[in-house]
């Protein structure tokens, strides 16, 4: 098999390890420049879409044009760049999404904050997911006018800030293998004392079952194989807060043999013509636990 990586970083840990998997068992692995041409050669029997890049997606979608598999869809991972359609898609399908506001820009959000209608604190996040975007806890208008100088004309999100117990939830999926972490929350408050679990051997065993669920049933809804989800716990039930496509996955024993068979099964499924439309899906939930498979 031919298993092309649309990537500027090969060398990166998961990639990296999942290609000498491949390798080890006589496949051939090539990474693309997200930002190169997909030319009119031989397709790969699948490529693997870990830039999210506007070139990249479109790369992607060029090689979907021509009929090979591309994990995850270019038309999924797009939309998980725009957090307000992450938002839409999600309460939609039913969801435990984080409400989520869309303004033109941190100003917007000031001027209705000033006007007493809109609470804080909140979490302010760029409306499009990119390196080094904003994401930023705002307690009182002074936060909020400092960023209003530093980001104009940025378009934003804002969701509610849910007190937590000082750690964020990290969920990744790898077609239908779930891995799990806690880490230090980085919007919790300076002096919060953590409660215990943090990531010191917390892992999927620790992962309550209608967690596990809730991680499965979102990638069924964008329509992802590779994709991470933050969980923050609120007053009812777990909340989504965000989702990922294709995120690194570092340090997490079998993911890189996850992904190595997954690449080899979505290959074997586009040689056989059965490769399912991109895009998100709208599945029933998965009545599963942790470390069972979403499909």
């Amino acid at each position: 098999m031919r298993i092309g990586l649309i990537t500027a970083a090969p060398d990166h840990p998961l990639l990296a390890a999942a290609g000498a998997l491949l390798t080890a068992r006589g496949h051939r692995v090539e990474a693309l420049d997200p930002c190169g041409p997909a030319g009119d050669g031989p397709l790969a029997d699948v490529y693997l879409l870990k830039a999210r890049t506007p070139a990249a997606l479109a790369l992607a979608r060029s090689l979907e044009e021509r009929g090979a598999p591309v994990v995850n869809p270019a038309a999924a991972t797009e939309l998980c760049q725009d957090r307000t359609a992450m938002a839409e898609l999600a309460r939609r399908a039913g969801l435990p999404f984080a409400p989520t506001r869309t303004a033109d820009g941190p100003a917007a959000l000031l001027a209705l904050a000033e006007a007493g209608e809109l609470a804080l604190p909140l979490v302010v996040k760029s409306r499009h997911s990119r390196r080094h975007d904003l994401v930023a806890r705002v307690d009182d208008l002074t936060r909020l006018r400092a960023l209003a100088e530093q980001w104009p004309g940025e378009p934003v999100v804002a969701q509610p800030y849910l007190p937590s117990t000082g750690w964020d939830l990290k969920l990744w999926v790898v077609a239908g293998q779930l891995f799990c972490t806690r880490r230090r929350s980085e919007l919790a408050d300076p002096g919060h004392t953590a409660q215990p679990h943090g990531p010191a051997g917390f892992g999927p065993g620790d992962l309550p079952a209608e967690r596990a669920r809730l991680a499965l049933r979102v990638g069924e809804v964008f329509g992802l194989d590779v994709y991470g989800v933050d969980l923050l716990d609120g007053p009812d039930e777990a909340v989504v807060v965000d989702v990922n496509a294709f995120p690194g996955i570092r340090g997490q024993a079998g993911a890189p043999e996850a992904l190595a068979a997954l690449a080899l099964r979505a290959a074997a499924a586009g040689s056989r013509g059965s490769r399912p439309l991109p895009g998100p899906r709208t599945a029933a939930p998965a009545d599963a636990g942790p470390g069972a498979t979403a499909r």
